[in-house]
């Protein structure tokens, strides 16, 4: 597979500019290596890492690079395909031979690079995966991932089912579904310990295969069982054909959405329209949330400047402030340890807080962010297929943290209102 060492738009001549700089210009580039979906399911998020990265690598070559080294990043596009892995991942390795090892973006995609990563005892550098580390526990992992903490799984629905048992009279019974997979696993998994412990029954548990296209069997199976909520644990297609299916057959609990993948993302949002109102699901960063800082939302500004012209999503709140962000702690790591020694990164990352365009960042024993920050947000008054509507804080309302609360719960739910 070519490497892919273009850049969008505008950002081909602003990193070559910045490469050419006289002060680091005759340095030996100090290299980043990652795979990325450019292609695929995952793309329209993928991409918009990417640009974020990208951005990054202007930035910090704009300022004369790292330790006096020109940063170039080198990615391959794994087509959204968690077969490509390995072999992307030990070209990386031992062909490419880069100073410092990334992850693709999603669970999925980390989860088989693992083991060709832990081979090289490399310290990685994961980007939205949720738990992987659970299953590994590989001292050199470090997750740019809000879902953390001592239970990372359970933190990710823990929002949504705290906002369900919160409604009068309280929502009794649960259907969970996902593909089988390992984000849905994890995320599953989790669900079923919060659901447990919220004295919640389960009516609905199954899995469905990732290749599945007519999402109508599931979404019947599951209105059979009559559920008051209805979690789903899904990658962008799956959501929108569970989405679109659930309209068509008229179901309807009482709460709907929790882990639905894509639908924080700008294209998916406008290609759903009125079809996301009442759906509760998580997301981990928003403009107008409290822990927002100026910084994140200046960043923001520089992306939104190429996101259209580069053809990724346009607002680029979901994915591109974490991808940024990760860089950053590369950034930070690599100063702090004067090198690229994996021995001495890893050291580094686990007893420092990075200072990132998304707050400040501690990892866990474990790799997870020390604390976890999830949100639980609804859908409101959502209208036709603009973008613009998805700048107003009143059309994404957060739901929980209660600390962050922006809005109240339109309940039931009551789709395409």
């Amino acid at each position: 597979m070519r490497i892919q060492r273009r850049t969008f738009g505008k950002l081909a001549a602003g990193a070559a500019a910045g490469l050419a700089a006289p002060a680091i210009a005759q340095n030996k580039p100090l290299t980043i290596g990652f795979s990325m979906n450019v292609t695929g399911p995952l793309a329209p998020n993928g991409k918009a890492a990417l640009l974020a990265a990208q951005i990054w690598e202007e930035d910090i070559n704009g300022k004369g690079g790292l330790l006096g080294r020109p940063v170039k990043l080198i990615y391959y596009d794994d087509q959204s395909n968690p077969s490509t892995i390995p072999g992307l991942y030990t070209k990386l390795l031992d062909v490419d031979k880069v100073d410092i090892i990334a992850s693709s973006y999603a669970t999925n995609m980390i989860a088989p690079a693992m083991p060709i990563v832990m081979q090289h005892d490399r310290t990685f550098f994961s980007l939205l995966g949720l738990a992987v580390n659970s299953e590994f526990h590989y001292p050199r992992y470090f997750s740019m991932t809000p879902t953390g903490g001592p239970k990372p799984k359970e933190s990710f629905a823990e929002g949504f089912f705290e906002v369900a048992a919160e409604q009068n009279p309280k929502p009794m019974t649960v259907a969970v579904c996902g593909a089988d997979a390992e984000f849905p696993r994890n995320a599953m998994d989790g669900a079923r310990e919060v659901i447990k412990r919220l004295g919640l029954k389960i009516v609905y548990d199954k899995t469905y295969p990732p290749t599945t296209a007519d999402y109508t069997p599931v979404v019947r199976a599951i209105a059979a069982t009559n559920p008051d909520i209805f979690l789903a644990c899904s990658y962008p297609a799956d959501t929108v054909g569970l989405i679109r299916a659930s309209h068509e057959v008229g179901f309807k609990p009482k709460v709907y959405g929790g882990g639905m993948v894509g639908l924080q993302a700008t294209a998916i949002k406008t290609q759903l329209g009125s079809l996301l109102n009442s759906i509760v699901v998580y997301d981990f960063w928003l403009p107008w949330a409290g822990f927002a800082s100026d910084e994140g939302r200046e960043f923001l500004k520089k992306y939104q400047a190429k996101s259209a012209e580069a053809g990724v999503d346009v607002l680029g709140y979901y994915l591109p402030p974490f991808s940024y962000a990760r860089m950053q702690v590369i950034e930070q790591a690599v100063k702090g340890t004067g090198g690229t020694n994996d021995e001495k990164l890893a050291e580094y990352a686990r007893k420092t807080t990075f200072k990132t365009v998304v707050g400040d960042v501690a990892f866990n024993d474990q790799g997870e962010w020390a604390t976890a920050q999830v949100m639980a947000v609804q859908f409101q008054g959502v209208s036709g297929n603009g973008v613009d509507q998805f700048k107003d804080p009143k059309t994404e309302v957060i739901l929980w943290p209660k600390k962050y609360k922006t809005g109240n719960i339109v309940y039931p739910y009551n789709p395409g209102s």
